[in-house]
């Protein structure tokens, strides 16, 4: 199954965000290589800033995506005012349909 992390970063936390991300590429990498990630990508505020993420994982319950999110060093560092998980459905344009 799919399911959508959808993040919204605490305000004034793009310093925080600069400095946890190496370590959030290297987790999103680690899930690329297990192949539990489908795509993943900041939301931009309306200067072009990151302000939160968008992240779909393949997991076998809610609750496996929940820790995903949980392990991301962003969710770790505090980064976010808002965890959101959902499980969600890719219908057009998916690439393994």
């Amino acid at each position: 199954m799919l399911f959508a992390i959808l993040c919204t970063d605490k305000p004034g936390a793009l310093q925080l965000r600069l400095d946890t991300r190496p370590e959030h590429v290297a987790h999103l990498n680690r899930l690329n290589e297990e192949d539990k990630l489908a795509f993943a990508g900041p939301f931009l505020d309306a200067d072009g800033k990151p302000n939160g993420s968008l992240v779909v994982v393949k997991a076998d319950s809610i609750e496996a995506a929940r820790a995903l999110a949980e392990a991301d060093p962003y969710a770790k560092a505090g980064l976010f005012a808002t965890v959101d998980v959902k499980p969600w459905n890719w219908v057009f344009n998916n690439p393994e349909a």
